[in-house]
């Protein structure tokens, strides 16, 4: 099997890749029939992110910190250990920013797109769902949109729901929310599509995040699920997301 490895800058990982190179060798991404993440889930978005074109399967192994998408590290059996995994197939959001000046970029998020005040006044966001104004003024520090797979993430830090990951939900949870002050977010089926606008965007500047893309002063962010995406992510048998994700919803 042709392995393409990706590390990350911490010593456990840059170990593991050492030793990787000496039993499999490096595969060139052109020729790569699946990437091996050696680190954490950073690197998997990152990996995800910068190859997401070429639908090579990713396969991680935790040499990182929580390691939520990863499996457990082995120096043994890597390859028999990918052909048995488990794929799991998810769809991420696809954001497109206009920004204060009028450019426009597109990226896309498989964890959450988030949008956060960029000083110390808070931000003020309209949300349409659909076409529709639902909310004419969210005052807060923030908004996540946040997908199943990245729900246990910054979503669930803000006390966003933990979604499974057949779900087809996105969430909508705000951060801080100042007025109205009893307003808890929403779940939005997935092919809803939400746009937000930034207003008093001047005086009040609001950073939007794809994943761990910034694009500063946003004025107008539009986000929908890019079915035409996928990631495909394999799991060993034993490291269910269902499961984790069960364990999440219950953690204490």
């Amino acid at each position: 099997m042709k392995i393409f490895f990706v590390y990350s800058s911490n010593v456990k990982s840059k170990s593991a890749f050492r030793f990787m190179m000496k039993e499999y060798g490096q595969a060139s991404i052109d020729e790569a029939e699946c990437i091996v993440v050696l680190s954490g889930d950073g690197m998997i978005l990152r990996a995800f992110h910068e190859n997401f074109e070429r639908k090579i399967p990713i396969y991680g192994m935790n040499r990182g910190g929580i390691g939520f998408l990863t499996n457990r590290y082995s120096k043994e059996n890597l390859v028999e250990r990918i052909k048995r995994a488990v794929s799991v197939k998810a769809h991420p959001l696809r954001v497109i920013v206009e920004k204060n000046n009028g450019e426009k970029f597109s990226d896309i998020a498989l964890n959450e797109v988030y949008l956060l005040r960029e000083t110390h006044q808070s931000a003020k966001i309209q949300i349409k769902v659909n076409g529709a104004i639902r909310m004419k003024e969210l005052v807060c520090d923030g908004l996540i949109s946040a997908t199943s797979l990245g729900s246990t993430a910054y979503n669930y830090s803000a006390f966003g729901p933990i979604l499974p990951i057949s779900s087809k939900l996105i969430t909508l949870t705000p951060i801080s929310p100042f007025r109205p002050r009893n307003w808890r977010g929403a779940l939005l089926h997935s092919d809803t599509v939400l746009d937000l606008e930034v207003l008093d965007n001047i005086r009040r500047p609001v950073c939007a995040v794809a994943d761990y893309v910034e694009f500063r002063q946003a004025l107008r962010v539009s986000i929908f699920e890019d079915r035409s995406v996928s990631l495909n992510l394999l799991l060993d048998k034993e490291n269910s997301l269902d499961k984790k994700i069960l364990d999440e919803q219950f953690a204490t």
